[in-house]
């Protein structure tokens, strides 16, 4: 399969053996079921929860990477890439620079939070919370298609009709 990788600016082909279809839709399940390309609406959810959504996928990834072994890292012939790659890419290119940026933001303005306001109030009150949900719908965009790619060597239709749509 033809693929062109969003924010790594790489393409090039894709042929999963057997052990990378297993785990590309294990990686699938795991993208498709959270905020990572469920849009989070303006008035709904905590962006602290939308990141730390999208900082357990660095758990789930190593652990379907250890569980799948080198067979899904193999080299592939005529410079092919293989799941492993993509896995890695995902992370570092992918959610990496959105938590690398927001976490501590998020994390200097949650300290600041009284003591007499909620978590979300006080969310809602940030000056940047508009901005990171930007950045959010943007890395989400980004991971659609990822998710899209691992659906297609999966061979399964998208199940993206079991995502809402935002407002």
């Amino acid at each position: 399969m033809r693929l062109k990788l969003p924010m790594l600016e790489a393409s090039g082909t894709w042929e999963p053996n057997d052990a990378e279809r297993r785990a590309a839709w294990e990686l699938y399940v795991e993208l498709v079921t959270r905020v990572s390309v469920v849009p989070l609406k303006a008035d709904e959810g905590l962006l602290r929860e939308a990141l730390t959504s999208m900082y357990s996928l660095f758990a789930s990834t190593r652990e379907i990477l250890r569980r799948h072994g080198p067979a899904v890292a193999e080299p592939k012939k005529n410079g092919q890439y293989n799941f492993g790659y993509l896995a890695v890419a995902i992370l570092n290119f992918g959610i990496r620079p959105l938590l690398a940026r927001w976490h501590p933001a998020l994390e200097d303005w949650e300290n600041s939070r009284p003591a007499d306001r909620s978590r979300r109030d006080h969310e809602q009150a940030w000056p940047q919370a508009p901005e990171l949900r930007t950045a959010l719908n943007t890395t989400r965009e980004s991971l659609t298609a990822y998710a899209d790619l691992l659906a297609t060597a999966c061979g399964v239709p998208s199940l993206f009709e079991a995502v809402p749509t935002a407002d």
